[in-house]
């Protein structure tokens, strides 16, 4: 992503300047017409954003954006440029995620945090300076942020994601949730599913971090030279969540070229916690022994949070064996060699938890930006649906963590929760509470 926002000549640019109506995301069944789940109307209205009619790119944008609309195009730009989002958690991840989108250009950022800043931030938020400790995080924040892109409407919400009743997140088309522990990212994945909002969870543990996407049903445009002469054929499924459902040829420089449309499905947090790895991940010993045991770790420390209130492990021996014993079942449930899960990766692990190391940030925010803004503008193949980031290694493979049944069952379950303690906390009029084949990208 360029983050030079200097003005650049773009007349040609220009030409391309499109007034097309924004097109209406379907309502899925049982989503926004079951209000038997849905909290009573928000007493303040303003305390909801309200989303923008779509507006044009003006020529100023156009200058001021040009190098990123020569990668990726005006209408893409323009659908970037009406984007609503809602950033929960600004600490390190959330300042990364928060500066890649403004300087992107997008319309509109929620920034919602209750927290004040505190001295040990200092160390790793770079939008924070030493007279802000005791501010608020999200108003400190939004002071720097203003300064990179003026014209993005940045907005701030100091409450407690606790207070917020699902229809909150209507009104985004995006909800980016950062450090959140397992079940309130899930409730808030859950929520979003309700209004067809899109949603991606994130977090970072010192060198180690995860990214998570559910965009339900999210369609895409690919351009490529015909491959093999042979040209795509619409109506394929090419895995389990894809299926090319447009092909469309198109003259470029005396080449034909075909700009083939993808649908791809996904599934919520709470299916995919508990979802095998995709079958080329464990066809041979030497692919099991390829997958990380962050992943374990990671499942272990959902697990961990979900018997203990959302709370991390701790250094007492109590917290330590509960945290040993769940992730060793989570790596035996995904069939996993037992070699793999070391005493040392325990302790890397646990010795990590807490942390927060800026390059780590700087690659999860960079990511999660990337793909938001691909999935804005509607081009490029986005996460499908697991990045792992293990910063010992080097290494951040994707895996597509898929229910064994009929994905197309987790879709109509979209206003629906898993279990009883996601379907009481979306009922709860006090708002959003919670009680206590690695991925080819073609």
């Amino acid at each position: 992503m360029d983050n030079d926002l200097e003005p650049q000549p773009a007349a040609v640019a220009a030409n391309e300047m499109s007034n097309g109506a924004p097109t209406e995301l379907p309502i899925l069944p049982g989503q926004a017409q079951d209000t038997t789940m849905m909290a009573q109307p928000i007493a303040d209205p303003t305390a909801v954003p309200v989303m923008p009619p779509m507006q044009s790119i003006s020529a100023d944008e156009i200058a001021l954006y040009d190098r990123q609309i020569r990668l990726w195009g005006v209408k893409a730009q323009e659908l970037i440029r009406n984007a609503n989002i809602l950033l929960i958690g600004m600490k390190a991840l959330g300042n990364e995620i928060a500066k890649n989108l403004v300087l992107a250009g997008i319309g509109s950022l929620t920034i919602l945090d209750h927290e004040n800043v505190v001295e040990e931030d200092l160390g790793s938020q770079f939008l924070i300076t030493e007279d802000d400790v005791g501010k608020n995080r999200a108003e400190a924040a939004a002071v720097e942020l203003r300064k990179m892109n003026p014209r993005v409407d940045l907005l701030t919400d100091q409450e407690s994601i606790m207070t917020k009743m699902p229809e909150y997140f209507a009104a985004f088309q995006i909800v980016i949730a950062t450090g959140q522990p397992f079940e309130m990212a899930s409730t808030i994945n859950m929520s979003c599913r309700m209004f067809n909002v899109k949603f991606y969870a994130a977090d970072l543990h010192g060198m180690y971090g995860y990214i998570f996407s559910d965009l339900i049903m999210h369609q895409f445009l690919l351009e490529r030279d015909i491959q093999g002469n042979i040209p795509t054929k619409s109506g394929v499924a090419e895995t389990s969540t894809r299926m090319v459902i447009g092909v469309e040829a198109k003259k470029a420089n005396n080449k034909i070229k075909e700009v083939v449309t993808k649908q791809e499905m996904y599934c919520p947090l709470l299916l995919a916690n508990s979802s095998p790895l995709p079958p080329e991940a464990t066809k041979s010993r030497r692919a099991k022994m390829r997958v990380p045991p962050l992943l374990s770790c990671l499942r272990g420390l959902f697990e961990f949070q979900k018997q203990t209130g959302g709370r991390s492990p701790g250094a007492s021996r109590e917290d330590l064996a509960l945290f040993t014993k769940v992730t060793s079942e989570k790596h035996l449930e995904l069939q996993l060699p037992h070699e793999t899960l070391t005493s040392a990766v325990f302790r890397s692990f646990l010795q990590n938890l807490g942390t927060e190391i800026p390059p780590t940030a700087a690659f999860l925010g960079g990511q999660v930006a990337q793909d938001v803004i691909n999935v804005l503008g509607q081009r490029e193949q986005p996460l499908q649906n697991l990045l792992l980031f293990d910063g010992e290694e080097f290494k951040s493979p994707i895996y597509s963590m898929q229910p064994m049944f009929d994905p197309t069952l987790s879709v109509s379950m979209a206003g629906m929760a898993a279990d009883d303690t996601t379907q009481e906390a979306l009922s709860n009029g006090n708002g959003v509470q919670t009680n206590g084949t690695t991925q080819a990208q073609t």
